[in-house]
């Protein structure tokens, strides 16, 4: 399928959460619902399957049906990236396959791990994303995240820039992110399409004076972030500032409290899902937490409060 990106892939790119039903099964209107809400948004992009949807607690069949009802769902009004990350190699470029039949713009992955000890060397690594990116034909996000516990050092990212054309993004979300960003672009800035950040965009302002060219967040105030990236893009760094600092009490919240869960919490508070639900061993917020995080979302009055009301 040919690649449905017509130009590189900048701004806000966030996670959409997978809603379930009180009983844990996947509630798939909930799932139509919350890509229209990203869109009303003004996103410029949206992820799926990602460790923000929840897709460690999703079955293979369940993967699938969510990335078709999601491609079939937005029909191109943003572009869609599917996240297919497994330590095998051959799971991995399947996902890619299915990512790239079923019109998916992009796929995103983290490098091959198992549980805290089974690791690919950079050879190995390499390999791994060269056979993805032939079975997939789509352009690759390398997601360097703490969670896979994988050392990706900066020459080694620009080697697999050069080595396997396919991969032009990297989303960046370890510690000293803005200086992993500007040594990648002073690196291989010439073959890169897309330097990102990610973490709820904790350090959102340091990345993209660093260079970053959009992020990665949580779909809770998708709308929110739109316009700090934009105005740093255009040159306005003090008025993004100003609007990241407003922001900036609630995204620390989320990213330090709540994760994933927060979102889920304000799109059911908005009615844009009916069921915060999380997959066990995972469980709901406590009320507290809960409470005060609700407190913070209302203070940043974003969209999801209001739309599906």
């Amino acid at each position: 399928m040919p690649n449905p990106l017509s130009a590189p892939l900048k701004g806000v790119l966030p996670i959409a959460p997978t809603p379930f039903h009180d009983d844990g099964n996947l509630d798939l209107d909930g799932m139509r619902r919350v890509l229209d809400f990203m869109i009303d948004q003004g996103v410029d992009g949206i992820c799926i399957l990602a460790n923000y949807s929840e897709q460690f607690a999703l079955s293979d069949a369940e993967r699938e049906t969510l990335l078709r009802l999601s491609t079939e769902h937005v029909a191109g009004r943003v572009p869609i990236i599917a996240t297919i990350s497994h330590y095998a190699t051959q799971t991995a470029a399947e996902r890619a396959r299915n990512a790239a039949d079923a019109g998916a713009a992009m796929v995103m992955m983290m490098p091959p791990y198992h549980g805290t000890a089974i690791r690919a060397d950079e050879q190995g690594m390499l390999e791994h994303f060269a056979r993805v990116a032939d079975a997939g034909r789509l352009p690759i996000m390398v997601q360097d995240a703490p969670l896979s516990g994988v050392n990706l050092s900066v020459p080694f990212l620009a080697r697999l820039a050069r080595e396997v054309p396919l991969v032009r993004y990297f989303k960046i979300e370890m510690p000293g992110t803005a200086a992993k960003l500007r040594a990648l672009i002073a690196a291989a800035g010439d073959i890169i399409d897309g330097p990102f950040d990610g973490e709820e965009g904790i350090t959102l302002m340091a990345d993209l004076d660093a260079g970053a060219t959009g992020t990665m967040t949580s779909a809770m105030y998708s709308d929110l972030i739109k316009p700090i990236v934009v105005a740093h893009a255009e040159g306005r760094r003090s008025e993004a500032a100003s609007l990241y600092n407003r922001l900036l009490p609630l995204i620390n919240f989320e990213n330090r409290q709540c994760g994933l869960r927060a979102t889920k919490t304000a799109m059911k508070e908005g009615g844009v899902i009916r069921s915060d639900h999380v997959r066990h061993p995972q469980t709901p917020l406590s009320g507290p937490t809960r409470n005060e995080l609700m407190e913070l979302v209302r203070d940043a009055d974003p969209l999801v409060l209001r739309w599906g009301k």
